[in-house]
């Protein structure tokens, strides 16, 4: 038997209770068999005694109590498998057996580095065991052979008789293998899995519906990775074999009336929620298909949030509310899932209502409550290379639509010309993003995407383009501890010959780790007042205190 322990971030362990009768202390303190490192956990909180067969757990006095799915544990309790014991942060579950081999944690003295944290959801790795997934694809092929099926279309799931005959035939499958069906497991549990792999996306979906999931990464059919909290770990979710996977992938793009096959191996599509999914097959996939999807917040992120997570203060905050009702063209750059849309829907929520709001985007991400709005996406080629349209074709739209602003989800083509131009003629306040490390990449990098244009600008009057149309460059990074953060905040003064001129309003530097591995550090002014402002504060109109640019000393 094994104590199973999730602690705040998703991390599984499991402790082996060996095969006969023992007590394990478990507690903040070193001292104890169980260490659960929170500040919120007594020293000695609780104490799990008995075995090999029949375990109980009892709290020890502690500050916050032990619970398990009755409430609080007041006295010596039964802690039998299927209960769910919550000690401040942490959750405990007695299991038959460890997490399967795809999802051990790393050998002792191995490099960690290169190996991935594991995570478990809820248990549901205890699904994806030799034995489960030999059951599971059994049922799976029973169900199917019952209603004399190769798969289930997607448009057969739609149908309320075919999921009605679909729950029949599962649930006879189930009743006649009841006697192989392991005592360890729920049985709503794996009902609810082969539902998923009959109906759903697999063992993907229980990641869909978990909230400590961002984004989750397909490496063939047997490698899984998520993102949580900023960090990736491995699970040991897997599918039955490449068919399945293809199928999966299948079911995805299908409905939206997308094809991914040998002769078009690549496809982008977003799922119900507004997931964004790109998958990627053989031949140009080597392992096997590839799938990754983004996730994103059932609630969309506020000023408030991102101050709470320490991604920006509130005087920046107010000082870019300013800079967007001040009509700043602004670029946020950054890397791959360093926040910049997060950000961009941030700065968008500032616009003033009274005007019209056109949004651009590969893939509609951006949550505006604008009256005044239009969203525009574009659309990638049809099965015969023909129908697509492009971010630059919707930029060019975009303007004879009588916007006010212009909200690009990303340049990263030629695009970045019409962008650069509309800035220039009079759509002041207009928002974007670009992949960059710093500002001044971001500068290189917008200069590259003109040339993409296939116009042949000499560099200088490329320059002065953008030293004419950005006003603002917001850098935002992904730090080394996950944590997503505004690392810079820099204006666009002009150009001098060949060079572009800036100088920088607001620095991160950051001062070290705390005791959780968390980057520490402030956020410096450097005394620059960006020209908008003192505009604003000769017209009389300026809603910012002056004292946010003061430098520290």
């Amino acid at each position: 038997m094994f104590l199973q322990i999730t602690d705040p971030a998703g991390t599984v362990r499991h402790i082996d209770l060996g095969t006969s009768e023992g007590e394990w202390l478990l507690g903040r303190s070193d001292s104890c068999d169980v260490c659960l490192p929170e500040s919120s956990v007594s020293r000695k909180h609780a104490k799990v005694f008995g075995g090999p067969e029949t375990f109980f757990i009892t709290d020890l006095g502690s500050g916050i109590g032990t619970k398990n799915q009755n409430g609080p544990i007041l006295a010596p309790t039964e802690f039998a498998q299927g209960d769910t014991v919550s000690i401040g942060p942490f959750q405990l579950r007695l299991v038959q057996s460890a997490m399967p081999p795809a999802a051990r944690p790393p050998a002792p003295g191995s490099d960690e580095k290169n190996v991935s944290r594991t995570f478990d959801f809820d248990g549901v790795n205890l699904l994806y065991t030799d034995e489960l997934m030999a059951l599971k694809s059994r049922i799976h092929n029973y169900v199917l052979g019952k209603l004399n099926l190769q798969e289930i279309a997607t448009k057969q799931i739609a149908s309320d008789e075919m999921r009605e005959k679909l729950l029949a035939a599962l649930g006879q499958s189930l009743k006649e293998l009841r006697h192989e069906l392991p005592h360890t497991i729920p049985l709503e549990a794996l009902r609810e899995s082969l539902l998923d792999e009959l109906t759903g996306y697999g063992p993907i979906s229980p990641l869909l519906r978990s909230d400590k999931v961002d984004e989750i990464m397909v490496n063939g059919p047997d490698l899984i990775f998520v993102e949580s909290r900023g960090r990736i770990y491995e699970t040991g979710a897997r599918f039955f074999n490449e068919k399945h996977l293809n199928t999966i992938i299948q079911r995805i793009v299908e409905p939206l009336g997308r094809h991914i096959d040998e002769a078009s191996p690549m496809v982008d599509a977003r799922l119900p929620d507004g997931s964004r999914v790109n998958a990627i097959i053989p031949p140009l996939s080597l392992r096997g298909a590839s799938v990754t999807i983004r996730k994103f917040a059932k609630r969309k992120l506020t000023a408030e949030d991102l101050i709470a997570f320490g991604s920006m203060t509130p005087g920046i905050d107010l000082f870019l509310r300013e800079a967007v009702r001040a009509a700043q063209n602004i670029l946020v750059s950054g890397g791959t899932g360093s926040g910049k849309t997060t950000l961009l829907n941030v700065l968008s929520q500032y616009i003033p209502a009274d005007e019209r709001v056109i949004t651009i985007e590969d893939s509609a991400e951006l949550k505006l409550s604008h009256r005044n709005l239009v969203s525009l996406e574009s659309r990638p080629a049809n099965i015969e290379g023909k129908g697509r349209i492009q971010i630059r074709d919707l930029v060019i739209n975009a303007l004879r639509m009588r916007p006010d602003r212009i909200i690009v989800g990303e340049c990263r083509g030629a695009e970045a010309l019409d962008m650069l131009q509309a800035m220039n003629t009079g759509h002041d306040g207009s928002l974007t993003t670009c992949h960059a490390n710093a500002p001044r990449d971001a500068i290189s990098r917008l200069e590259n995407m003109v040339l993409m244009s296939g116009i042949d600008f000499p560099v200088t009057a490329i320059r002065e383009q953008i030293a004419s149309a950005i006003n603002l460059i917001i850098q935002q990074n992904r730090l080394p501890d996950g944590s997503r953060k505004i690392v810079q905040i820099s204006e666009i003064t002009g150009r001098e010959k060949d060079v572009v001129l800036m100088h920088d309003i607001f620095v991160f530097k950051q001062t070290g780790y705390d005791e959780n591995g968390k980057i520490v550090g402030e956020y410096y002014p450097t005394g620059n007042v960006p020209a908008f402002v003192e505009k604003l504060r000769q017209k009389g109109d300026l809603q910012l205190d002056m004292s946010v640019f003061v430098p520290r000393v």
